[in-house]
């Protein structure tokens, strides 16, 4: 499941993905939220937490996310991946390098280290 972190300024874009991520989750979600924040800003911040108690992606989901990531490829300023899940982050790192955004990982200790790196400097000092 994918839920949004609320109290973030409102050019940044924070969610957390626990249990099974399916391509519903994209779908319903993150899909319309980042759409939402496009709306009102050229360019957003994302912070995007894997949880405690992630148990995977499905294929579907991993498409998804491969497909969000190239649509929106030129619509990150910072990114944020907050995660324990040791694959994710050197995948992370691995790819960083392709991303035109500053790309950042912490481990899930470090949330609110994340939350104000993502959004240092912000555009936009309002919460959602």
């Amino acid at each position: 499941m994918i839920t949004t972190i609320p109290g973030m300024p409102d050019d940044v874009l924070a969610v957390s993905a626990t249990g099974r991520i399916t391509g519903e989750d994209y779908e319903r979600v993150l899909i319309p939220a980042i759409e939402e924040k496009l709306k009102k800003h050229k360019t957003i911040r994302f912070l995007y937490q894997i949880g405690k108690g992630f148990e995977g992606f499905t294929a579907t989901a991993m498409w998804d996310d491969a497909k969000v990531g190239m649509h929106y490829l030129t619509a990150f300023d910072r990114i944020a991946v907050v995660t324990d899940v040791d694959w994710i982050a050197k995948t992370v790192k691995l790819f960083s390098f392709v991303i035109p955004a500053h790309v950042r990982t912490f481990g899930n200790g470090n949330l609110e280290g994340a939350k104000a790196w993502v959004s240092e400097g912000s555009k936009s000092k309002g919460s959602q």
